[in-house]
C-alpha cells in the first residue's frame, strides 16, 4: 500500500514536470491563477493530460485575419483564449464550444458567447480546436495557460472529478429543494436515499483519490436518479424537437417515432420546405415549373407518412416551414430552381441593385432568399402552405426564415430588388437606392419591407385559422436587433394577435444568458401569446447538465414548453435528461429498483467475507 501511495506521488510530479514548462519568477507574480503551472496536491492523483496550441488572445479583425467578419474574430479551425480585456462575453456564434475558467478551474462549459469572468478567461474553439475541446475538458479540468508560448495544458484529476460531483450534488439539491416547495405533489423520501449515495459516494472518492474518477460517476448517477424522483411530469407543457427527415421508408419513420415517444417528446416540428423543395410530391411546386419534391424522396411520400404515424402515436405533427429562405444551390445551374425560373423573385442587397441575379446572403450559409415585398411570393408561399394543410392536416405551422437576410453595413442593406423599388417609389415618391440615413423617408422604407413581412405571416395565418391549425414563428429573441438588421417585427404579430406562439432559439448553454433573453421576449409579447423555448444545447455539444439546468429554467418560468434544437444532434448523452424531464415518473418504481441493488450489494459483500473466511481461517 505505502509503495503505491509513492508511486502515485512520482506519477503526478511526472506528469506536471513533463507537459507542463515552466514560467519565470517574475511573470508568475503578476499572472491569475489561470497562468501558473499546475502542481497536484498531495494525494491528487492525475488520471491524463493534454496541450493544444492557442491561435490567439483576444481577437480582432487587425490581429487575427483567419476571423475577418467572423463573430467574436474566431476563425476556423482556432482555438482562442477571450479574457476580461477583450469585453464581458465572447460574441462568438454557435458553431463552436468554449469552457469558462475562474483560478485554474473549469467551472461551466459553454458553446456560443459565453460571459467572460472578471477573474479568469474563456477557452474558445472552432471545428478541429472545438473537438479538442469537447473531448478532453469538463468542468472541474484543472487549466494551465502558458501565454509566453501560446500552448494550453489540462488535466483530469482527482480533485477536478471531486469538484464536477459536488458541484452537481450542489446543483441537484437547490432543484429538489426549488420543487419541494412548489410542487404539492413532492415527496422527500426518495429523493433523499440517491442524495444519501451521492454523497456516500463522494465521500469515498475523497478518501481513495485512486478510485475517485469510478465513485465521482457513482455519485452522478444518484444525483440524476434523485432529481428523477424529483421533476414533475406536466402534461399541458409541449415537449417538441425540430427534424430535418432523412428516413427512406415507412419502417424507418416508424422506427424514428418510437425513439421520440421513448424521450418523451410530444410534438414533431418536421422540415416540410427546405431548401427551395418540399419533402412531398407538391402539385404547387409542379404547377410553377419547379422541383417537384426534395431528390431524397423521390417515389416516396414521407409527410403523408410522418401524419399517420404521428396520429396513432399521439404525437402531435407541426409542419417547419423556411419561409422565405431558399437555399445555397446556385440557381443558374438547375432550369428547375426557383430562381432559375423566376430571378425577379431573388432579394438584392444595396450594391447588386442592378445586378440581374439575385444576391447571396454571406451571413447566411451563403444562399438565397425570396423577396417578401413581391406580392408573387407571397401568393405562392400562401399556396404552399396551403397545400400541405388540406393535404396533410398538420397541428401547426412554424414559420421559419419569416424575415430579410441579416443586413451588415450600408452597402448590404436587403430589399432593394425591382419590383420593391418601384413599389415604394410609386408611394413615396423616391427610389429607395437614393435615400439617405436618419431621414423620414429611410423610417418608411423600413417599415414598408417589415410590413411585408408581416403581410405573409397574415396571409398564412388566415388559412390556418380557417383549418383550425396552430401558428408559430421562429423568432430572434433580441428584438432591437430583429427589427433593424432582419425585418422581422415580431412583438406586432404578437400584439395583433396574428400568430398564437413564439418559437425563439436561444443560442446558448449559459443558462442566466437564456434566462435573460427569455425574460425580454416574455416583457414583450402579448399575454396571449405563448412562448416555446428553443434550446440548442444539443447543437452546440453543450453537456447533458447544461441541457438540465435549461430545461428545469423553462419549468419554472411556467412556458408553454419547450423545443430541441436539433433530432440529428440528440446523442445518448442527453437521453437520460430527455426522459428525467419530458416522460412521466414513477417513484415507487425507482425505490424499487434501489431496494434490489442494495440487496444484491449486500449479497455480494457476505459472499466476499465468506470467501475469504474460507481462504485465511485455520482449524
Amino acid at each position: 500500500m505505502i509503495m503505491k501511495k509513492i508511486l502515485t506521488y512520482i506519477i503526478c510530479f511526472f506528469v506536471v514536470l513533463t507537459i507542463a514548462p515552466a514560467w519565470a519568477a517574475d511573470d508568475i507574480k503578476t499572472l491569475p491563477a489561470g497562468y501558473y503551472p499546475y502542481v497536484a496536491k498531495k494525494d491528487e492523483v492525475i488520471y491524463s493530460g493534454s496541450q493544444y496550441k492557442i491561435n490567439k488572445f483576444d481577437p480582432t479583425s487587425k490581429t487575427n485575419k483567419e476571423g475577418i467578419n467572423m463573430p467574436g474574430s474566431r476563425g476556423t479551425n482556432q482555438l482562442i483564449i477571450y479574457t476580461p480585456s477583450y469585453g464581458n462575453s465572447t460574441n462568438t456564434n454557435e458553431y463552436g464550444s468554449e469552457a469558462i475558467v475562474i483560478g485554474n478551474n473549469v467551472v461551466e462549459l459553454s458553446g456560443a458567447n459565453s460571459p467572460i469572468p472578471a477573474d479568469g478567461f474563456v477557452i474558445s474553439g472552432h471545428g478541429k480546436a472545438k473537438n479538442w475541446i469537447n473531448s478532453t475538458i469538463n468542468v472541474g479540468t484543472k487549466v494551465y495557460v502558458d501565454y509566453e508560448n501560446e500552448i494550453i495544458y489540462t488535466y483530469d484529476t482527482s480533485e477536478s472529478y471531486i469538484y464536477l460531483a459536488e458541484n452537481k450534488l450542489e446543483e441537484t439539491e437547490q432543484i429538489i429543494q426549488y420543487y419541494s416547495k412548489n410542487n404539492p405533489q413532492f415527496t422527500a423520501h426518495a429523493p433523499g436515499i440517491y442524495i444519501t449515495d451521492a454523497k456516500k459516494y463522494i465521500k469515498k472518492a475523497k478518501k481513495s483519490p485512486q478510485s475517485a474518477k469510478k465513485n465521482v460517476a457513482l455519485a452522478i448517477d444518484a444525483a440524476n436518479d434523485a432529481l428523477r424522483c424529483t421533476i414533475p411530469f406536466n402534461p399541458n407543457e409541449m415537449k417538441g424537437v425540430w427534424l430535418r427527415p432523412y428516413q427512406k421508408n415507412e419502417q424507418e419513420v416508424k422506427n424514428t417515432i418510437k425513439h421520440l415517444k421513448s424521450l418523451g417528446i410530444d410534438t414533431v416540428f418536421l422540415e416540410t420546405f427546405y431548401h427551395g423543395r418540399t419533402i412531398y410530391p407538391s402539385k404547387v411546386m409542379a404547377t410553377n415549373g419547379f422541383i417537384s419534391q426534395n431528390e431524397n424522396f423521390t417515389g416516396y411520400d414521407p409527410l403523408a407518412v410522418w401524419s399517420e404515424e404521428c396520429k396513432k402515436q399521439k404525437i402531435k405533427l407541426h409542419i417547419w416551414f423556411e419561409t422565405f429562405y431558399i437555399g445555397n444551390e446556385n440557381p443558374q445551374l438547375n432550369p428547375q430552381n426557383i430562381l432559375f425560373l423566376n430571378p425577379e423573385w431573388g432579394n438584392k442587397i444595396k450594391k447588386d441593385t442592378d445586378e440581374l441575379y439575385p444576391s447571396k446572403a454571406v451571413t447566411e450559409h451563403n444562399g438565397y432568399f425570396l423577396d417578401p415585398a413581391n406580392p408573387e411570393v407571397r401568393q405562392f408561399l400562401t399556396d404552399l402552405t396551403e397545400e400541405i394543410i388540406t393535404t396533410y392536416k398538420p397541428d401547426g405551422i412554424n414559420l421559419d426564415y419569416i424575415r430579410y437576410p441579416q443586413s451588415v453595413g450600408e452597402m448590404n442593406l436587403w430589399g432593394f430588388t425591382k419590383y420593391a423599388r418601384n413599389d415604394f417609389k410609386q408611394k413615396y415618391n423616391i427610389d429607395p437606392i437614393d435615400i439617405h440615413n436618419n431621414s423620414e423617408q429611410l423610417i418608411k422604407w423600413g417599415n414598408y419591407r417589415r410590413d411585408a413581412v408581416t403581410q405573409t405571416v397574415q396571409n398564412i395565418a388566415d388559412i390556418c385559422r380557417g383549418n383550425n391549425v396552430y401558428l408559430t414563428a421562429v423568432i430572434f429573441p433580441d428584438r432591437l436587433k430583429a427589427f433593424t438588421t432582419k425585418l422581422q417585427d415580431w412583438k406586432e404579430w404578437s400584439n395583433s394577435e396574428i400568430i398564437d406562439g413564439v418559437t425563439p432559439l436561444f443560442l446558448t448553454c449559459d443558462n442566466k444568458t437564456a434566462a435573460n433573453s427569455i425574460n425580454k421576449v416574455l416583457a414583450t409579447i402579448n399575454s396571449n401569446t405563448k412562448l416555446y423555448a428553443g434550446i440548442f444545447v444539443t447543437f452546440i455539444g453543450g453537456s447533458s447538465d447544461d441541457l438540465i439546468r435549461q430545461l428545469h429554467m423553462a419549468k419554472k418560468m411556467n412556458l408553454g414548453g419547450v423545443i430541441i434544437f436539433d433530432y440529428a444532434h440528440i446523442t445518448n448523452k442527453y437521453n437520460n435528461t430527455m426522459t428525467m424531464f419530458f416522460c412521466e415518473n414513477k417513484e415507487i418504481t425507482k425505490i424499487d429498483e434501489h431496494k434490489k441493488h442494495k440487496q444484491k450489494t449486500t449479497k455480494e459483500k457476505k459472499k466476499k467475507k465468506s470467501r475469504f473466511k474460507n481462504t485465511f481461517s485455520f482449524t
